[in-house]
């Protein structure tokens, strides 16, 4: 069963100023990269969200995986991956990812997912499965997840998932609360920060972090109030990104925030305490992944080193 699809009517799209625009995908390492994601019968977010990135980061050989199928069974209002009744999971999926992943010579590699809200435990164990593979094949690559919320399944998914260890986990906010019953309708602030608190409590050791989108309507000081919220569930990496309107029917952009915008959030929110932060019109959740972490690896090994100074 799914949620009741929150897609507006139809919209003009605003158009993008001249810091949101990207070049067009050309390069013979994006082809390859396709070709390779195509070979292994694998989805990418980087395809189904429409991520303004893509050309950038599979010129690169970078791509993040969505692994339990192309369909969600959500529909949030910002979101460009279809809804609908997912197909079974493939139990080739894990080991796929992991070929994948060391035919890229990855150093760090990002899984998400769509809601499977069908499967008994929200999809937890094939993340688990994921882990383990690509662990067996590359026990070098640093693993980063892109969870959902796992609603009403959370405790339980978050214990198996955190048991296997990934390097980074990562669950979007998204919004504001005030926005959530039109952008997230599917989902609960307060359940989502409790996942990732969770987290935590079960491994303080896990990275862990969260993503905002800005042009949604919301106001200055909600985006302040949602930052102290992340550390009071000790988030150690806060991304925040420029919403874009997939289409006509989603949610449309309520506004073009500012670079300068986006670098006056970064330094409130260095201020509160996050370990790193990425704040900028196209940041998104897995863009510079790789290099990220080591800079979080990096933060949290300084500021250890001052709490013992």
């Amino acid at each position: 069963m799914t949620d009741s699809p929150a897609l507006a009517p139809r919209a003009p799209r605003a158009r993008k100023p001249d810091w949101i625009r990207v070049k067009a995908p050309t390069s013979a390492g994006f082809a390859a990269t396709r070709e390779l994601m195509r070979a292994k019968s694998l989805t990418t977010v980087c395809e189904e969200a429409a991520c303004p990135n893509i050309g950038e980061c599979w010129s690169k050989k970078h791509a993040t995986v969505m692994i339990l199928g192309d369909t969600c069974t959500r529909a949030c209002a910002f979101c460009n991956v279809k809804t609908g009744m997912p197909r079974a999971v493939d139990r080739m999926e894990p080991q796929n990812v992991a070929d994948a992943a060391a035919q890229m010579g990855l150093n760090h590699i990002v899984v998400t997912s769509v809601d499977r809200d069908d499967l008994p435990d929200g999809g937890a164990s094939q993340f688990v499965k994921v882990i383990e593979a690509i662990r067996a094949a590359n026990p070098t690559t640093t693993i980063e997840i892109l969870t959902p919320d796992f609603r009403n399944k959370a405790e339980a998914a978050v214990e198996a998932i955190v048991a296997a260890r990934p390097d980074v986990y990562n669950h979007n906010l998204e919004t504001v609360p005030r926005l959530y019953p039109t952008i997230r309708p599917g989902a609960r602030y307060y359940a989502s920060l409790r996942l990732l608190e969770s987290v935590k409590k079960h491994d303080p050791s896990i990275f862990t972090k969260s993503g905002v989108m800005l042009g949604l309507g919301e106001e200055r000081l909600e985006v302040h109030q949602v930052m102290d919220d992340m550390r009071s569930a000790d988030v150690d990496f806060l991304t925040m990104g420029q919403y874009l309107q997939p289409t006509p029917r989603h949610a449309k952009v309520e506004d073009f925030v500012t670079p300068q915008a986006f670098d006056a959030y970064a330094a409130i929110a260095r201020a509160k305490g996050f370990l790193l932060v990425a704040s900028s019109p196209l940041t998104r959740s897995s863009y510079h992944a790789g290099e990220d972490f080591e800079r979080l690896r990096a933060n949290r090994a300084a500021k250890l080193a001052r709490v013992k100074a």
